[in-house]
């Protein structure tokens, strides 16, 4: 019956989302001409950069939303600064709902207690995303239940998804790839929907979707282990799963239409396809949740999946040349913090989105953004003594090596932080400066491949993790290359 009861309750929760009025008071907050604007600017470069690119302007809207969501809209809460002096708070206890709370959905008020004053400051857990479009502030839940409305507004065809191991998230549906896409405003976050399990190593049983149409099973989208699930799912029997939510979905489509009943069983048969298609983790997979506290993620046990004595991450990207490339014997890259992006000036100026898309190694680093100082940076992961990032550049399978290259990195340290950047390839090991200038090294000259390496350590204190960081600039600097590597090549 509870099982039952929690499908019914948020089968009724999401109908808020269809609210007109609700819906308005949400785009008043949203920017969206300068999102829409940001994301058709996007979409064009994307269609410059590879013609045959699938990608729709609602998909590029969808990243420009999960970003300035994250960036600028709704804030983390571990625990409240105290109402009193503004000092840390520690969550201590449960208190009684007002009648207030009560009227926008907050059954559970919790009590961060200020040991120096020795007074509570009450943080109710609103379900209403009315509300939340007010506090802007909270945790997963609040997150997902507020970024879901977000997207009905902007008429982006949206699921609110609840996992029963205590995540919930958002589904967007692409109409140019004709499939449901995952969005973690929490992580800012798109379409890498083997975090959950292969990242933060969760123990997956039911993620169940719901939206304005119908109830769906997507646990398969998540999961690349089925029979471990499967041995998982045993609140309720599969039969009375599958007639629950097809007696749910019956009520709720009692008054569609048959064409509008048509797109939904077609959109359905898609999915059933895309869960028992074999899947393998890719790079944006395979770390562990960076937002809340360390000492929270720890409790959760969601910092990273459990792992080999080595805690090294493979990304596996590698640099090599394009014909484009071969054709004019150059491979030039750089990469810009704000905008989060790669750009291959020698390729047609292809984009990459993502610091962590083009790397060869990884090992306990993040992208930390900073709104009050308004700052971009990759830093170690907070507990971490040793940070690793490597990109790797190989032009032997197709027959080149290197004529001459040039590096310029940017790197700051604080205190006793300390960052070490070298080239490596199987000849020599050069160490070069993360200064911000453009240098040539001709001692790699003949190689045919290598790697750019940056290792970040030391620290003072509990914030030791800031005190090295790479690629460090104002949010505001949207133009500023943080990391560019120039290579021109001939024939090994």
């Amino acid at each position: 019956m509870s099982f039952f009861a929690n499908l019914q309750s948020n089968f009724q929760h999401v109908m808020l989302y269809e609210n007109t009025d609700l819906q308005q008071k949400a785009l008043s907050h949203i920017p969206h001409q300068q999102l829409s604007s940001a994301a058709r600017h996007k979409l064009k470069e994307a269609k410059e950069a590879d013609p045959d690119c699938k990608l729709g302007l609602d998909d590029l809207l969808v990243l420009e939303l999960l970003r300035w969501f994250k960036q600028d809209f709704f804030s983390w809460v571990d625990s409240l600064p105290c109402s009193h002096c503004g000092g840390s708070t520690q969550n201590a206890s449960s208190l009684s709902p007002s009648a207030d709370d009560l009227r926008w959905g907050a059954q559970r008020v919790e009590n961060h207690y200020c040991q120096s004053c020795s007074l509570s400051t009450r943080f109710p857990r609103y379900n209403n995303p009315e509300k939340l479009l007010e506090t802007k502030r909270g945790r997963c839940g609040e997150w997902a239940n507020c970024f879901t409305l977000c997207c009905r507004a902007l008429g982006l065809e949206a699921r609110y998804i609840w996992c029963s191991t205590d995540h919930v998230w958002t589904e967007v549906y692409s109409v140019a790839q004709r499939r449901w896409l995952h969005c973690d405003s929490c992580e800012n976050v798109c379409d890498k929907p083997l975090l959950y399990e292969v990242g933060w190593g969760k123990k997956l049983a039911y993620i169940m979707a719901f939206s304005k149409d119908q109830v769906v099973d997507v646990t398969w989208r998540y999961s690349c282990k089925h029979p471990e699930v499967l041995s998982r799912r045993n609140s309720v029997e599969e039969a009375w799963l599958l007639h629950t939510i097809n007696g749910l979905n019956n009520s709720r489509q009692l008054f569609l239409s048959a064409d509008t009943k048509k797109v939904l069983t077609e959109r359905l048969l898609v999915e059933l396809v895309e869960f028992i298609s074999p899947k393998k983790p890719k790079a944006g997979e395979l770390g562990g949740r960076n937002s809340g506290s360390l000492a929270w993620r720890i409790a959760r046990g969601e910092t990273t999946a459990a792992k080999p004595a080595s805690s090294t991450q493979t990304a596996g990207y590698v640099f090599m040349p394009t014909e484009k490339e071969r054709s004019d014997r150059l491979l030039h890259v750089c990469y810009n913090a704000t905008k989060d992006q790669y750009c291959r000036l020698s390729s047609s100026s292809e984009v990459i989105q993502g610091w962590n898309q083009c790397m060869w190694r990884k090992e306990s680093v993040f992208r930390k953004e900073e709104k009050d100082w308004q700052m971009v940076y990759i830093a170690r992961t907070e507990g971490s003594s040793m940070g690793h990032m490597s990109w790797k550049f190989d032009f032997a399978p197709v027959g080149m090596k290197i004529k001459s290259i040039s590096v310029m990195a940017c790197s700051q340290t604080f205190h006793s932080g300390k960052v070490r950047w070298y080239l490596q390839s199987s000849k020599i090991t050069t160490e070069f400066s993360g200064d911000g200038r453009m240098q040539l090294y001709p001692s790699l000259a003949g190689s045919s491949d290598f790697l750019v390496v940056a290792e970040l350590s030391g620290g003072d204190g509990e914030s030791s993790w800031q005190h090295s960081q790479l690629f460090r600039q104002s949010l505001k600097e949207t133009e500023k290359t943080s990391f560019e590597v120039l290579i021109l090549l001939e024939d090994a």
